[in-house]
């Protein structure tokens, strides 16, 4: 947490900075970040590996019932994601990607590139290699890590209050020790199940359609009464039927 606090500190001091001294910080000199650090201003028309990073983190503001391509390729639905991130933080929301929308993404991911609430250990109780599953230790990783920043936009979205990943990451020895589907996509490691807490499962149901994923089961759902089951599977399929969806 103090590192967190610190990080949140330096890119305060450095907007303030900025500001004090009359003149305009650029994307670059704004800040540099343990994880990654962006170098240009980005809008609609550019492209590049900075363009995918900056997709991932977006991917919990597609909108209702969307999924943001994480494709390199700045276009109009990155923007609309983007003015929904910054809209969310209190930023202008102006679908340009500068000094001041980079800064809040760095004080909202640590150095592993995961957002500050949730660990790469949250998303994998199975094993610390991530292989064993249906796609490459490499893919499954990076799967999870979208789900990630996925599940900060929904917490965010809820008001900031924790959510519990109760499962992640399977491999197929795993998946199978716990009586999951044979197409389970934990296998893929882009799913997460979610607990109760501060929000019932039919809350944490309702609000996944807004973040990215194209699955969700839930309540009313066989085997899915004590848990809200997101993924990103090929095509959407949400059920849970206590909650109405």
């Amino acid at each position: 947490m103090l590192r967190r606090a610190l990080r949140l500190f330096a890119s305060l001091v450095m907007i303030m900075s900025g500001t004090f001294a009359g003149t305009v910080l650029t994307a670059g000199t704004a800040h540099a970040d343990g994880c990654y650090t962006w170098t240009r201003t980005l809008s609609q028309g550019s492209s590049g590996a900075d363009v995918t990073q900056l997709q991932i983190r977006l991917g919990g503001y597609a909108g209702y019932g969307s999924v943001l391509a994480v494709d390199g390729s700045f276009g109009p639905a990155t923007t609309a994601a983007l003015k929904r991130f910054q809209s969310a933080y209190g930023l202008a929301s102006d679908g340009v990607a500068g000094t001041n929308t980079f800064n809040k993404l760095y004080a909202l991911q640590d150095d592993d590139c995961t957002p500050v609430h949730f660990t790469y250990a949250e998303l994998n109780d199975c094993n610390s290699t991530w292989s064993g599953g249906a796609v490459s230790a490499a893919t499954a990783k990076a799967n999870a890590l979208r789900t990630m920043w996925k599940l900060e936009a929904m917490r965010h979205a809820l008001g900031d209050q924790p959510i519990t990943v109760t499962s992640g990451f399977r491999s197929y020895a795993c998946n199978s020790a716990v009586g999951g589907a044979s197409n389970s996509r934990h296998l893929y490691g882009d799913a997460a199940d979610l607990g109760s807490g501060p929000h019932s499962l039919c809350t944490l149901a309702k609000q996944a359609r807004s973040h990215g994923f194209r699955g969700i089961l839930g309540p009313g759902y066989p085997g899915h009464n004590d848990h809200t089951h997101v993924d990103h599977r090929d095509s959407q399929y949400w059920s849970a039927s206590t909650c109405g969806i």
